[in-house]
């Protein structure tokens, strides 16, 4: 985090990110004030938080990708197969085309990417079953439609407005305020976190099959149902400040299962750290490779990500 915040359009020594970081944050007393001269304030805005917002993107899609591919069994699943980028997508290009401040779109983007993940979880249901078969296609249908309303967006924006919202899509944490954003994500972050790591075990006896769960004591549509919960609100949180990142759900719990094996208990705190290092890494890339222009963060990702899913798939 460190090597990362002191890179950019223009590069900071690690030791004078480290102390624009201690001035800002709590420390014991007898450390004292530092010096940072005329470049601290844009340390800690442009350079600190944003590598912080960073973390916390990559610490949820990666979280959210670890528990969906346990929860469907399924070693390809990941947030946008549900639906949830594309839906959070389309209530950004909204809020774009209303001509709304930045401030609200966020809000827009995570708003509708609930509404997305609801409507794939009413199409899922039969009685009070949840198919899990049913929810990867209707997941898949849904995320065709709201990618088509998407596309409508774009056919009917100003050149201008157009351009914000292709940019919006490719994925970015340019943000002006970067810590109204590490305001709404870091909560959501925090909780899902704890939240998944208390059902790791349920997940864990979950992989043995529905009925061997149900008979160990799991409470297996419950079950359902919560996670699918968890890993919306953690997956729409990350897009709705960042914008549609991809890959990374998918490519960092195989990464941490190889580490640390497939228990939930290691798996997720795990996938937690890696999502954070991933993002910093593609973050740094994006803001470093072109310097002083910025490739979206998106790009990056996917061609990390596309590669590895064509890896998986050949060996799936």
């Amino acid at each position: 985090m460190v090597i990362s915040a002191s890179l950019g359009a223009e590069n900071f020594s690690p030791v004078l990110v480290l102390k624009v970081a201690l001035n800002h944050i709590p420390h014991p007393g007898f450390i004292g004030h530092f010096q940072t001269g005329e470049y601290g304030e844009l340390i800690w805005q442009f350079h600190i938080l944003r590598t912080l917002l960073a973390a916390l993107v990559g610490t949820s899609l990666a979280l959210s990708g670890a528990a969906l591919q346990g929860l469907l069994l399924n070693p390809l699943a990941d947030p946008y197969m549900v639906g949830v980028s594309t839906g959070a997508a389309v209530g950004a290009g909204i809020a774009v085309l209303l001509g709304l401040s930045l401030i609200f779109l966020p809000l827009f983007a995570f708003v509708s990417a609930l509404i997305s993940v609801a409507v794939v979880y009413a199409l899922a249901r039969r009685g009070e079953n949840v198919s899990m078969l049913s929810f990867i296609l209707a997941g898949v249908v849904v995320g065709s439609f709201t990618w088509a309303a998407l596309s409508f967006l774009f056919s009917i924006a100003p050149n201008q407005t157009r351009d914000r919202i292709v940019f919006w899509t490719m994925g970015s944490l340019a943000a002006s305020d970067p810590w109204s954003r590490i305001v709404l994500l870091a909560p959501i972050t925090c909780i899902g976190f704890i939240a998944l790591y208390a059902l790791s075990r349920d997940l864990n006896l979950f992989a043995l099959g529905e009925e061997s769960a149900s008979y160990l004591g799991v409470r297996v549509e419950g079950l359902k149902r919560i996670i699918i919960v968890l890993t919306t609100l953690l997956a729409a949180a990350a897009v709705s400040v960042s914008g549609t990142i991809g890959f990374v759900g998918l490519m960092v719990p195989h990464i941490a299962r190889r580490l640390v094996g497939p228990d939930n208990r290691l798996l997720f705190p795990a996938s937690a750290l890696l999502g954070a290092i991933l993002m910093i890494l593609a973050d740094t890339i994006a803001r470093t490779i072109i310097a002083p222009s910025e490739v979206p963060i998106g790009i990056i990702t996917a061609l990390l990500g596309a590669p590895f899913f064509l890896y998986l798939l050949r060996k799936t």
